[in-house]
């Protein structure tokens, strides 16, 4: 059988730990088990890498930055191999490059293009537990490049499809995936199975148990998950296409604060304005949300959307810089919201879910400013001052005790 294992930063995050996961990989491997390891970086060593960065350089080149923050997760897979060998067990820590792990060529954000696995499998053939970089990849210069936050999710996913692994575990700080983030929702609920569909929306939507684009990748290649906890043996969540359970009519709860409101004020009414704004914003790789488009007056009408905090300024200044092409009389950004979701496969055929949200919001005195919609989730923005009520409340409307 052969199993990948990935670790998130937390539990590797000093000796103990690494060495609790090393016994870990260890106990599958003495089982005659195949065994792959991923690997984040120490704790917040990619934090601490960051504000070095930008202590020395406040806005430094994104090949630099991936050059830096590679070196994060090659310190934890070294020192992870290390400490098998302090245990008796052969193991050998492998870098993006030596894995041969192809990317795309876009810095901060790259995607996995293909992976040669035969130096792994000619490690494994050895008997060897292997240990990979997770968050990272070599594109077609051979420079270093990074996948983005929690990217280490979709190294694991991108092996075990391309090992064609029996097993692919996800091992983090808590012990699977819950209705909502049990640190501000203390009846919070863990969820022993969910669909990629559902998984994808909470984890787009905000929840931090999974990378999205992994479970993207997950669902394109048929790769079963199993998140589980690193500090105990506690059955997991299983992430799959479908599963035994009956649908619930809200899975879950999810909050990102990582957005901000635009809205573009007095834009023509005319076709192809919208096409115009949002073109503009894909030319320069910026991912929009939450669209409202207001009805037309007076030959005008306003567009509002969302976009990640980061990528707010940049927004700004693009429409700034084309506000007579698009029509524009003024644009405003607003990075003092959240999103609130509920998302859940019930929704599909019970109607009602939306008011019963709104009911939720009303009772505690929530201003909803916009709203989407699809299938299986609604989300709303609201001011980020009140999103742990929000929160609260809402799972309390849905999820029963």
């Amino acid at each position: 059988m052969l199993i990948v294992k990935k670790f998130g930063g937390s539990s590797v995050a000093d000796k103990e730990r690494i060495y609790n996961v090393a016994k870990r990989c260890i106990e599958d491997y003495q089982k005659g088990n195949d065994v792959v390891v991923v690997l984040s970086a120490m704790g917040k060593t990619t934090d601490g890498l960051l504000a070095l960065a930008k202590d020395i350089n406040p806005e430094p080149s994104r090949r630099e930055l991936d050059m830096l923050l590679a070196t994060g997760e090659q310190t934890s897979t070294a020192l992870m191999s290390m400490a098998m060998g302090a245990l008796g067990v052969p193991s050998i820590s492998l870098n993006a490059f030596q894995a041969a792990m192809h990317t795309s060529s876009r810095y901060g954000n790259a995607r996995f293009k293909k992976i040669d696995a035969r130096r792994i499998r000619h490690e494994l053939e050895n008997r060897k537990i292997v240990i990979v970089t997770g968050f990272q990849g070599v594109n077609k210069y051979d420079d270093i490049t990074t996948l983005g936050r929690g990217g280490s999710d979709t190294t694991a996913v991108a092996l075990a499809s391309a090992l064609h692994a029996d097993a692919c575990e996800i091992y983090t700080d808590v012990e699977g995936v819950y209705t909502a983030d049990p640190r501000i929702v203390p009846n919070a609920k863990k969820i022993p199975e969910i669909t990629y569909d559902e998984m994808l929306e909470l984890a787009t939507l905000g929840a931090k148990v999974l990378h999205n684009r992994s479970v993207e990748m997950a669902k394109k290649y048929g790769v079963q998950l199993v998140v589980r906890s690193s500090m105990n043996n506690a059955e997991g969540t299983i992430v799959r296409e479908e599963t035994d359970m009956e649908s619930m009519l809200v899975s879950g709860v999810a909050v990102d604060k990582n957005t901000a409101r635009i809205a573009v004020f007095g834009v023509k009414d005319t076709p192809g304005i919208a096409f115009k704004i949002f073109d503009l914003l894909a030319k320069h790789q910026i991912n929009v949300d939450v669209i409202l488009q207001s009805i037309g007056r007076e030959g005008t009408k306003d567009i509002s959307f969302t976009v990640a905090r980061d990528d707010a300024e940049e927004t700004v200044a693009i429409l700034e810089k084309n506000k007579s092409r698009i029509t524009a009389r003024r644009i405003e950004m607003n990075d003092t919201v959240a999103k609130v979701s509920i998302v859940g496969a019930g929704m599909q055929s019970n109607p009602g879910v939306a008011s019963r949200m709104f009911e939720a919001l009303y009772n505690v005195g929530i201003n909803i400013r916009m709203i989407a919609t699809s299938e299986i989730r609604i989300t709303v923005l609201i001011n980020e001052e009140d999103v742990e009520k929000a929160m609260r409340a809402v799972h309390d409307q849905f999820i029963e005790d």
